[in-house]
């Protein structure tokens, strides 16, 4: 594949847009030369990494260029995993001397050594390119204004909204996470268009706006939300949409990878364009390794293509998912599409036997309308056998007095156990200020 197909080459001004896309050519290409420019940067990456760094050279069974003959062939080369990462903490798997680092950001995981992602300029070019792309598809342009809620520290999520905002000329209302009434106060005093956050925040937006009599349709111009870092249902996304007047769009990344901004769901909300000429993708048995026929639920694993601080070779995401589509889409991109994330291999709870998923229990919940939107899961051990709790709150409407049954009921019924529900008024249950808080696994303490 010839040079002119790198992104660099397509930087665009935002007076160049055309219709929903920011980069045309690129989001259009046909799939033979996507999948050519894949191969190219494939092997570019390879070189990157035997040329600069020699210990992951040789974790990868001495496969290079020479030996990787098709996109296929990376499957010859092994995986990688967080674990790997926190072991290499800091520069272990750097492809870049120190002195090329414009910024770094650590991953949200709270425990262990932290796993933390440098970025050279072109990490970052690269960066507010795909993030572009992804607000241009979920229909900004430089006329929004963009109220960014996500942090502005080591989570990478308020600088990757911040850069591509700015790559589209749209004006920014960097508030950063938390003050929930000044952030309704903005929305309404700046005239903001769109809001990014993760994808519980919106909940404690409804909650606080209840409370203060804000209505997002008569106090606001919001129509766009931008959600994502979080697993979160359809059940979850209607509810929000519902409430906040506002098309929601699903934005996935993570920050091994480079940050948020890996792919998106366009207007037609029928699966996740991933930026495949960034973005090498493979769906495997997460039990197994080995590939799944497309459809097929499995793990993705992710090889970056551009990234030139910290390239990966096959990382294990854990984040379950399927490939819905490799044919162009009616929007008019040819990039994969993948479909919303189910739940991650690492959320798994067994409870006397049965394997279940959060989000499961939030499908059942959020169905009924009397269910607020805050709950938590709560496991214990007692006289050496586990026991589940879900807490919920209400609306704070009268709800019937079967209710807590009911919700029993159905989720035995998903998840085939039987759990104990407790009914809580509005408030009861904390509210963090980052990412929701939805199992509490005392059998681990």
């Amino acid at each position: 594949m010839k040079d002119e197909f790198h992104p660099s080459a397509f930087r665009l001004h935002p007076s160049s847009f055309t219709g929903s896309m920011y980069q045309p050519q690129l989001e259009t290409l046909p799939r033979p030369q996507l999948e050519a420019l894949q191969f190219d940067r494939l092997q570019a990456t390879l070189k990157r990494i035997q040329n600069s760094n020699p210990k992951y050279a040789a974790r990868l069974n001495g496969l290079g260029p020479g030996e990787v003959r098709s996109l296929d062939d990376v499957r010859r080369l092994p995986f990688i995993t967080k674990e790997d990462l926190r072991q290499a903490y800091p520069f272990g798997l750097t492809c870049a001397p120190q002195t090329g680092f414009a910024r770094m950001h650590m991953s949200s995981g709270t425990t262990g050594t932290p796993i933390i992602c440098p970025h050279t300029e072109g990490d970052v070019a690269q960066w507010s390119e795909i993030m572009a792309r992804c607000l241009m598809a979920a229909g900004l342009t430089r006329d929004d204004v963009l109220q960014i809620t996500p942090s502005f520290g080591l989570f990478n999520g308020g600088f990757g909204f911040h850069y591509g905002a700015t790559a589209i000329g749209a004006m920014i209302v960097p508030i950063g996470a938390g003050r929930t009434p000044l952030q309704l106060q903005f929305m309404r005093d700046l005239g903001s268009t769109a809001i990014a956050a993760i994808a519980s925040y919106p909940l404690r937006l409804i909650e606080v706006a209840d409370k203060e009599g804000f209505d997002f349709r008569r106090d606001s111009k919001l129509r766009v939300g931008v959600f994502g870092s979080e697993i979160w249902s359809d059940e979850m996304r209607r509810r929000i949409e519902e409430r906040m007047g506002i098309e929601s769009f699903d934005i996935i990344g993570m920050t091994e990878s480079g940050g948020v901004g890996m792919g998106i769901d366009c207007a037609e909300h029928d699966g996740i364009h991933v930026w495949d000429d960034h973005y090498l993708i493979e769906i495997i048995n997460w039990e197994t390794g080995e590939p799944v026929p497309d459809g097929e639920w499995g793990e993705m694993v992710v090889t970056t293509l551009t990234r030139e601080a910290l390239p990966l070779i096959r990382f294990r995401t854990h984040d379950l998912t399927r490939i819905v589509s490799r044919e162009p889409c009616q929007c008019g991109r040819t990039s994969l599409k993948v479909a919303r994330f189910s739940c991650r291999t690492d959320d798994m709870i067994k409870v006397k036997g049965i394997n279940f998923y959060p989000k499961q229990v939030e499908s059942v919940l959020l169905r009924h309308s009397e269910v607020g939107n805050d709950y938590l899961i709560v496991i214990d051990r007692a006289d050496g056998a586990d026991q589940i709790a879900v807490n919920v709150e209400t609306r704070g409407l009268p709800w019937p007095e079967e209710l807590s049954r009911q919700l029993s009921d159905d989720l035995h019924n998903m998840v085939g156990l039987r759990a104990e529900v407790n009914i809580l008024h509005p408030g009861e249950l904390p509210r963090p200020e980052g990412k929701a808080v939805r199992v509490q696994d005392k059998r681990r303490k």
